[in-house]
């Protein structure tokens, strides 16, 4: 017999109770600091393996970013091919990561027939260097026509190759560019080199005015943090909004949600610690460093943060973490939500992406040192910053832009959609020293003496943080809060290493010229900082930007407030960024406008079908349980009336035109779906702006109306008191 709408979702209720924790799968004895990066081909791995020259020149390539030598790809292939084997490998792929946002890959198996009817494992240089997936059915945005396949996938030796794990063989994962037959970048691996580059040099240039003869390769680090959801399984499969959107497109507040802020640092449940303990099992296998683990804020919320890598290799690691905590989660009987607003109404979710530039021999060129006030180079590294993201707000913002974090960006839980610059109190005093003339002190740390003889002094740091800005510095690094959590880091880093290169490239040429011309470096300095605090200074901010006052005060600052990703998109196709991604080889205009486009149908995807299934669901799944809870109150009303007695006509009434309203909500939503909305992608997106989203707010005001006077064992989705605090 047929479950009916309720009874599934009762099922779950009882299905979760239910659960039973996985097997533990750790092998006796095993010591956790040992498996760190035992799956991966990684420098320690090559030196043991690879002829002593083969080995020097991979290395110097991989950190000093020497040119690969093609001479090497023979000797590699083969240990690469020797040490997967010996791992259980069956398969190579090469792995890449096109305009979706999310990771490919291509399997091959490593053996080849014979002629005796044996085979053979084979893995050559060229086959490591160079692959041809199929390139005709990923986002492009016109860089290809849809009859044009060809596109190549080329080594990345500086990202490690991996062996991904399955129960029934493995595979070795080899990190790659994707590019078109014409060398234009499908992915985001090719830029995130290019624009890494290009900000390295002159950065490098500016060291070199420093005193540092050779300052080694400069490298930008992200360190990002991931926050996420988990729900069970059984709620997630009885949600189809949950399964095809990755947000429940219904639902209302649970009576009790954030705001006891009990959640947030909690207790980590038990079933989410042994989660959170076998994915970083997992993790460090692949050599990702996870660090901290902690309930966020929302119910069912939680976050990881690696440690600081080098960007190319955070960015590879941020998709592969993303990929494990999907496969871990549903081991453990759940779901991992990253979209970044999968619950309306309680605390959506971002990856933060914390940026800093330097070396190993160097460390963080933004480490301001005990006197902030006398490290010239730390200032002019930030005033770098400072200059850069004044300049580009614009692309920063359209950096972080999508549908999806659409519904998180200028809620308070999320930094505004204003870009803007907090420096906490000590910077922000030297640099305000700095536009009246010099600055001559920095604001130093303290102490606190908490006030029970039995606790240590603490040492505190001269300024606090500030949650609320989307551009923060936090003590040796700066933290772009805006990115959101479903989305690749490559693009901020993209843009941050591409903006850093302008703003490196104008203080280098600005101060060489100045001392080729005999001024004094500490005077050129000097001047350097004055001119970029008074004329980007605009930028800085250490307020609340939640406040409405915010909002005035940025407009008369005349920074841009692009509010929707459809106001921020067209930030990519002006000609000041496409002027800027070209002189320093990060894009050409095709690449530009290709981003552009895919923006827009992105966009535009995303809502459709999020408008599609919210007619579906509206249609087969709300309205019929709204119409039985009608059919019910009217019998009982007749039943009373019959029996003599005079029921309250309020709930039959009331219930009644809940309902005629979400009739006319779907009606009108159906309508708005079968408009044609045009043959551009700009037409179709303005069209899910304007038109779709409206609809389908309607349709949801009325849903979640009903779910709260529909007989709870009538309502058939599980609701978010179920999904948030049964686990």
């Amino acid at each position: 017999m047929a479950m009916t709408g309720n009874n599934v979702r009762l099922q779950a209720i009882k299905d979760v109770e239910a659960y039973t924790p996985p097997a533990v799968t750790v092998p006796a004895g095993e010591v956790p600091g040992e498996v760190y990066g035992e799956n991966v081909f990684n420098l320690e791995v090559m030196r043991k393996r690879l002829p002593k020259a083969v080995f020097k020149s991979v290395a110097a390539t991989i950190q000093r970013g020497a040119p690969l030598d093609p001479a090497v790809a023979d000797s590699v292939a083969a240990a690469m091919k020797d040490w997967a084997l010996e791992k259980g490998a069956t398969h190579y792929a090469h792995v890449f990561y096109p305009l979706t946002g999310l990771t490919a890959e291509k399997h091959d198996s490593f053996f080849e027939p014979l002629v005796d009817g044996s085979a053979l494992a084979e893995f050559a240089g060229k086959t490591l260097v160079q692959g041809e997936p199929d390139a005709s059915s990923f986002p492009n945005g016109g860089l290809r026509n849809t009859f044009e396949a060809r596109g190549y996938t080329g080594w990345d030796v500086t990202s490690p190759a991996y062996i991904l794990q399955n129960p029934n063989g493995h595979t070795l994962c080899i990190p790659t560019v994707f590019v078109s037959m014409t060398g234009e970048a499908l992915d985001h691996k090719t830029p995130l080199l290019r624009s890494q580059q290009a900000m390295g040099k002159h950065a490098e240039r500016i060291l070199k005015l420093f005193g540092h003869e050779d300052p080694g390769h400069i490298v930008s680090f992200c360190g990002p943090e991931q926050e996420y959801f988990l729900v069970d399984r059984h709620f997630f499969l009885a949600r189809p909004d949950l399964l095809n959107a990755g947000r429940t497109l219904f639902g209302t507040k649970p009576p009790k949600g954030q705001e006891f802020d009990d959640h947030y640092f909690g207790a980590i449940p038990s079933r989410v610690l042994g989660f959170m303990m076998d994915t970083e099992r997992e993790l460090f296998k692949l050599g990702i460093p996870a660090k901290t683990r902690h309930n966020e804020v929302a119910p069912g919320q939680f976050e990881i943060a690696p440690m600081f890598e080098q960007a190319n290799i955070a960015a590879d690691h941020q998709q592969l973490l993303m990929t494990t905590f999907k496969a871990v989660a549903k081991k453990h009987g759940m779901e991992c939500l990253f979209h970044e607003k999968p619950f309306a109404g309680v605390n959506g979710s971002g990856k933060h992406v914390n940026f800093s530039i330097g070396n190993a021999e160097l460390g963080s060129l933004f480490v301001p040192g005990d006197n902030p006030h006398d490290n010239a180079q730390f200032l002019v590294f930030c005033g770098a910053i400072i200059r850069a993201v004044h300049k580009y707000a614009g692309l920063l913002r359209v950096s972080v832009a999508s549908a999806t974090n659409d519904h998180r960006l200028g809620a308070n839980e999320a930094p505004p959609a204003i870009i803007s610059i907090f420096l906490g109190d000590q910077l922000a005093d030297i640099f305000d020293q700095i536009a009246k003339g010099a600055a001559t002190s920095s604001k130093g740390k303290g102490t606190m003496t908490i006030g029970a003889d039995t606790l240590p002094v603490l040492p505190t740091d001269p300024g606090d943080r500030n949650r609320t800005s989307p551009f923060a510095f936090t003590g040796n690094r700066f933290e772009f809060r805006a990115p959101g959590s479903m989305q690749t880091v490559s693009v901020p880093m993209v843009t941050l290493n591409t903006i850093m290169a302008e703003s490196l490239d104008a203080i280098a040429t600005e101060l060489e010229g100045a001392v080729a011309a005999g001024t004094d470096f500490d005077s050129a300095v000097q001047q350097l900082l004055t001119e970029i605090i008074t004329d980007h200074g605009a930028v800085v901010f250490n307020g609340d930007g939640y406040s409405d006052m915010w909002q005035e005060e940025a407009a008369s600052r005349g920074l841009p407030n692009l509010r929707t990703t459809m106001d921020a998109l067209p930030e990519l196709v002006t000609d000041s960024a496409i002027e800027l991604f070209e002189k320093y080889g990060v894009f050409n205009a095709r690449e530009m406008h290709s981003r552009y486009e895919i923006g827009l149908e992105q966009y535009a995807l995303t809502i459709g079908v999020e408008a599609r299934l919210t007619l579906e669901m509206g249609t087969t799944v709300v309205l019929p349980a709204a119409v039985r809870h009608q059919t019910e109150t009217a019998a009982n009303f007749t039943a009373l009336t019959a029996a003599g007695l005079e029921p309250d006509a309020g709930p039959l009434k009331s219930v009644s035109e809940q309902v005629t309203a979400l009739r006319t909500a779907l009606a009108t939503l159906g309508d708005v779906l079968a408009v044609h909305a045009g043959d551009s992608a700009f037409d179709e997106a303005t069209h899910a702006h304007d038109k779709l989203l409206p609809a389908m707010a309607d349709v949801r005001a009325a849903a979640d109306a009903l779910e709260t006077v529909v007989a709870d064992d009538l309502w058939p989705l599980p609701t978010y008191q179920e999904m948030l605090f049964v686990l």
